[in-house]
């Protein structure tokens, strides 16, 4: 016999309650990981790119043969190294984005950036790039390979966020969070880096663009990456802010390692994407070797989402809109004598802003 609500003490009520929370899993499903990672909103597209490349050459490309790469769309090569849509510099020439915001977090290797603005820079190992696209900007992505007598190996993640309809024709804008910069915790086999947002006993990122979705307070964004050493454990503390869980979401990406993801009583023996409850802890575990994990969070946007390839709106007529703007200034032309310029091998990491501040940072030894 079950007594009704009415007939149970309102403090034996509470237990059961709190009992009943503490057991909810963290985990509310597992799914195999794709490619791209899907992602639910305010989040639209996240991509990890691993590339060995070989020997650079005198020009910044590949010291190799380019016989069965499909120069010009290169992806998904045998070799474990694709030239995208460079010709011979790989990467991604000029193209344009309206609408959203890209978060590239390098970890190995260096991507050179020019844009319409008149921006540009080197980063890599370890930094950030954070650009809001807003009403229009066009942008080029190049992946130099520095090193002449080793492999280049390049290693990133690409994360688009969307803007608002209040947002989403904003002055674009291009900011460099260099890698120093970003706050750390390297303890007892866990190294874990806080890209945006908040998190227990680590200092605050530096502060995202102006405009950025992340910017705004009661977005609850949260990007950090993780990696677990074989047996180690960490924990995502659930959220315990003052607005409601019920648009929040929050997304784990098991992408790299060997090992055995555990996420509280959910194990992914391969790669897999795990939706989490953000209200409740979430521990990770290692086993049976090294894991690997992208953490993203944030609240729902609850808008019409329109997509186009590098074009978000809320209706077609903003993606008709978007590609009439293109064509008439290509967003405000192109100052660069390359659509897909690399810079000196010499060159240190650097941000040129279109306003001519210039911040530079060293970039190792190289060979």
């Amino acid at each position: 016999i079950v007594p009704s609500t009415a007939q149970v003490p309102r403090h034996v009520a509470g237990l059961c309650a709190s009992l009943c929370w503490r057991a909810m899993s963290a985990v509310v499903r597992a799914s195999p990981l794709s490619f791209p990672f899907a992602c639910e909103s305010p989040f639209l597209f996240a991509v990890y790119h691993l590339d060995r490349y070989p020997n650079g050459n005198a020009d910044l490309g590949p010291d190799a043969s380019l016989a069965g790469h499909r120069i010009g769309a290169d992806f998904g090569h045998a070799s474990g190294w694709n030239m995208y849509h460079g010709e011979s510099i790989p990467g991604f020439p000029k193209h344009p984005h309206r609408g959203f915001e890209t978060i590239t977090v390098t970890r190995r290797g260096y991507v050179d950036h020019t844009d319409s603005l008149g921006n540009s820079g080197r980063f890599g190992g370890g930094d950030v790039q954070w650009m809001t696209a807003g009403s229009g900007i066009s942008h080029a992505e190049m992946f130099p390979l520095l090193n002449r007598t080793e492999e280049n190996v390049l290693e990133l993640f690409q994360i688009w966020i969307n803007l608002p309809k209040a947002t989403k024709m904003s002055p674009p804008s291009f900011k460099m969070m260099w890698g120093e910069e970003l706050p750390r915790t390297s303890s007892q086999g866990v190294e874990a880096t806080l890209i945006a947002g908040s998190f227990a006993g680590l200092p605050q990122p530096p502060p995202p663009p102006e405009h950025s979705y992340a910017a705004t307070q009661t977005a609850d964004v949260l990007v950090m990456a993780i990696k677990l050493d074989k047996g180690a454990t960490f924990t995502i503390p659930g959220y315990a802010g003052p607005r409601s869980v019920e648009s929040l979401n929050r997304n784990l990406y098991f992408f790299g390692g060997s090992g055995v993801a555990k996420v509280s009583d959910k194990e992914c023996r391969s790669h897999c994407k795990l939706k989490l409850r953000s209200e409740v802890d979430a521990t990770l575990s290692a086993l049976e070797g090294e894991v690997e994990l992208l953490l993203l969070q944030g609240r729902d946007i609850g808008e019409p989402v329109v997509q186009h390839g590098p074009f978000v709106g809320n209706t077609q007529q903003d993606i008709m809109k978007a590609f009439s703007d293109y064509q008439r200034d290509e967003f405000g032309g192109w100052p660069w004598p390359s659509d897909a310029l690399a810079f000196g091998r010499d060159r240190s990491r650097f941000a040129k802003y279109a306003d001519g501040k210039l911040e530079e940072r060293p970039i190792g030894t190289l060979k």
